[in-house]
């Protein structure tokens, strides 16, 4: 399929999804008499309420010297040469160090780190929510990068100081983890897999040995364990192809065409994993999602003309809770997700990030032909590769399916400069997983009908007739 094919599936499949996620917020939202009066708006008033064009907001975040400069410039060179608005919000921290903040004499102060956590995150929230609203203000479809995230401070507080602080702010961790970003960008530091590189000479607000750069890049990843699109590009590659891999991942996160094949691998399990049979190393988060399918449409079983551009699309909207380990919710998100499946096999995907009212808006007109999902997820990190096991609740209690980070990439659609560069292509361009010992794998799930019917949620979901 050619790339000018591929990008009208996808400006269709974009607008298709922002209509529908619009009749949601229009329903969801309580409209006043002032606010209905369109004579009164002007096009950016209506760009912001109506989310007239798609925005994606991605943190990258990693250990020092991990590459997350040079990531920022190639993915926003890249993105806008394909003609999408880029903001780049900077970090925090680097803001008040680079104007006056000095981390050796404040943090002499007892009880400093906390302050000092609290301002970040009040610096870092009012740049991110002030860089959106001037891009759906503008109604164009856009990307923001932000250079680090809320999540990142949590590396660099006590666990009971981060919980202070959360409750102070009103706010939990899953909201400000999940809640605000598409996608997380992990870029590991250099100083683990690629030692000779590690340096801090260009960012004078890092202070870090190469053993300090280490532990922060553990504590980072944890802070993020539990997004549901967390990536980790660690280094065994050189860093050319760790760039490559970065870029193909944005492509085919925002519908740009990318050979990225496979981000995500499945497993099925014999039984339900044991936790305690994870080694101390491995966190773990515990989730309870919910996922309600609102349409199907499949051409072929309907009076839609041959000619469409593909042969099935559907709809489903996730509610996902953060369970303690004491069976305590501790916080809750939601998304939208539209799905679409081409002539030629290939998927595309547009998510977005929604209201709990956009959420009950929705789950009041789900397709009443399909069962709701349930599952228990369970989020790790084994070897800097993100798992998520899928444990069924509902409508089945006897299957448990892991999803691995993988990525194999042959080319990205010229993304450096036309040139094809043959490092990033790995042997016979199958990803490689370094599958955790402690599960219990049955056989790794094939990219098929057969398996897809069979452990796929969406036939899943299906009531017998």
């Amino acid at each position: 399929m050619s790339v000018k094919c591929q990008g009208k599936e996808i400006d269709d499949i974009v607008r298709r999804h922002s209509m529908y996620a619009n009749d949601l917020k229009t329903t969801a939202d309580t409209i006043s008499s002032s606010s209905s009066n369109a004579t009164n708006k002007t096009q950016a008033d209506k760009n912001i309420h109506f989310d007239t064009a798609p925005i994606y907001k991605f943190a990258l975040t990693g250990g020092p010297c991990g590459g997350k400069t040079t990531a920022l410039e190639r993915i926003s060179s890249y993105l806008r040469e394909r003609g999408f608005e880029v903001f780049t919000v900077p970090e925090a921290m680097t803001v008040l160090c680079s104007n006056g903040f000095s981390k050796e004499e404040y943090f002499k102060v007892d009880g400093m780190p906390y302050y000092v956590q609290h301002s970040i995150m009040d610096l870092q929230t009012s740049l991110e929510d002030s860089f959106e609203r001037v891009l759906k203000a503008s109604g164009k479809k856009g990307v923001i990068l932000c250079d680090r995230g809320l999540m990142d401070g949590s590396a660099y507080m006590s666990p009971e100081g981060w919980d202070k602080l959360m409750e102070e702010r009103g706010v939990s961790s899953a909201e400000i983890r999940e809640g605000r970003y598409n996608a997380v960008f992990h870029l590991v530091t250099s100083a683990e897999g690629a030692e000779q590189f590690y340096s801090l000479e260009n960012n004078a607000a890092r202070n870090e040995t190469a053993e300090q750069a280490r532990e922060v890049d553990v504590l980072t990843r944890k802070a993020w364990l539990g997004h549901q699109n967390l990536m980790v590009f660690d280094n065994s590659t050189d860093f050319e192809t760790k760039l490559r891999d970065i870029v193909a991942a944005v492509s085919k996160l925002v519908g740009l065409p990318t050979t990225m094949k496979n981000m995500t691998v499945k497993y099925l399990l014999r039984k339900n994993p044991d936790l305690a049979a994870f080694p101390e190393d491995v966190h773990y988060y515990i989730f309870d999602v919910e996922k309600v399918y609102l349409y199907n449409i499949d051409i072929n079983s309907t009076s839609t003309s041959t000619d469409s551009n593909f042969i099935e699309e559907y709809s489903f909207i996730r509610k996902r809770s953060h369970i303690s380990l004491q069976g305590k919710e501790l916080g809750t998100t939601y998304g939208i997700t539209t799905a679409r499946t081409l002539h030629d096999g290939n998927n595309i995907e547009v998510k977005r990030i929604i209201s709990s009212r956009e959420y009950i808006s929705a789950y009041h007109a789900r397709d009443t032909s399909r069962h709701i999902v349930k599952q228990r997820r369970i989020s790790f990190l084994y070897k800097t590769q993100s798992f998520n096991i899928h444990i069924y609740k509902e409508p089945i209690d006897n299957l448990c399916i892991v999803q691995a980070q993988a990525a194999s990439v042959d080319d990205v659609d010229q993304c450096h400069n036309g040139e094809s560069n043959g490092s990033t292509k790995r042997e016979g361009n199958e990803p490689a997983v370094d599958f955790p010992p402690f599960l219990d794998l049955e056989r790794r799930l094939e990219n098929n009908k057969e398996d897809e019917e069979k452990f796929g949620s969406f036939n899943i979901s299906l009531m017998n007739d």
